[in-house]
């Protein structure tokens, strides 16, 4: 056995390394664990206990990774809030489905293992898990020497959320007069990286970045930001009637796959913050505003369709949990010379 175990250490798989990773991150992922789970690292599976009491349950799946903005951790040897990115990539989107997050897996592909920074990136995935409200019930991590370029690494993820059937957040209910709610983002989120990094000139990934100012380094660095908090008590209180996760595409494009074909949402320029990364981006790649709405979020990262008679309840609940949204449009009657989603008001960008 210690023949082989040497002979797989000389092909660049260090077995020992991988386990001392296990160790480390063992704590922070059983942290995330919730009564739900009977089973957890150790097995060749995870087992989960659907909550009793449930009339239909549905499973809501989904998975995703984080994208090109791996390269700019690794330029910044910063490994400890990417976890949360990925986390907010999986858990966002099942929570515009109207589902509870339940349990999520992560998958981890190292050149080398490196089980201190191992460590920081899964503790990062279990940090955001716990405040997602999702259980980390396992994982796989696999160094491939050969695959991957020094020092790189990738990340993806799989989770599940459970929802009563009939419950399920669907563009059936959206009807004409709905308001529209924004959650803000808190950056780019894991979105439209290719494009940032050819604006800023990101092609030397470890110098050029580290050559950029510090405040906008952490303004693109800025995790993405995860709703449990917001949008669970809205949906578990059936005061949502559907959800857009803003993600590749922009509102643009996410928003009307969360609208029937009858409506249309009109957006008011002015109604919420946009953030100075994304000005600086637009100024940087002299973009136009088709091009920023196609690519990024720009400061709108959950837009919630909601009936006109709740809207103000909704806000002032979530202004009881801190958590800042806007009213910034309503759903009216589609109309054929009109885009599912378009705006009024003063424009922030040109248009060509």
């Amino acid at each position: 056995m210690a023949k082989e175990h040497n002979a797989y250490e000389a092909a660049g798989v260090d077995i020992e390394a991988g386990n001392q990773a296990v160790e480390l991150m063992a704590e922070a992922v059983a942290d995330t664990y919730t009564p739900n789970v009977v089973s957890g690292l150790g097995g060749f599976g995870s087992v989960y206990a659907l909550d009793a009491g449930m009339q239909e349950p549905v499973l809501i799946s989904g998975t995703d990774g984080v994208g090109t903005k791996l390269l700019l951790a690794i330029a910044a040897n910063r490994h400890n809030t990417i976890g949360q990115d990925l986390v907010g990539m999986v858990v966002n989107d099942i929570l515009a489905q109207g589902a509870k997050p339940a349990f999520m897996l992560d998958y981890l592909a190292v050149d080398k293992m490196r089980p201190k920074v191992a460590a920081e990136i899964v503790t990062g995935i279990a940090k955001a898990a716990k405040e997602a409200q999702i259980a980390l019930v396992g994982g796989e991590s696999a160094e491939l020497p050969g695959l991957y370029q020094p020092h790189h690494y990738d990340l993806a993820a799989f989770a599940v959320g459970v929802a009563e059937k009939n419950r399920l957040l669907t563009n059936e209910t959206v009807q004409v007069g709905d308001v529209l709610i924004g959650l803000p983002s808190s950056g780019v989120h894991s979105n439209g990286y290719s494009l940032v990094r050819q604006i800023l000139g990101i092609h030397d990934d470890v110098k050029a970045f580290n050559d950029l100012p510090d405040h906008l380094q952490e303004e693109i660095l800025a995790p993405t930001k995860l709703y449990t908090n917001a949008l669970w008590p809205l949906v578990e209180q059936e005061l949502v009637h559907s959800a857009a996760h803003i993600t590749g595409g922009g509102l643009v494009e996410n928003l009307p796959r969360a609208l029937p074909k009858n409506v249309q949402a009109k957006i008011s320029w002015g109604t919420w913050p946009i953030l100075p990364i994304f000005k600086k981006l637009q100024e940087a790649g002299n973009l136009s505003l088709d091009e920023m709405l196609l690519t990024f979020n720009n400061g709108l990262g959950m837009v919630l369709m909601v009936p006109a008679d709740k809207a103000g309840v909704i806000l002032d609940q979530l202004a009881e949990r801190s958590e800042p949204a806007y009213r910034i449009g309503e759903i009216v009657p589609a109309e054929a010379d009109r885009e599912p989603v378009f705006f009024e008001g003063d424009a922030p960008w040109p248009e060509k």
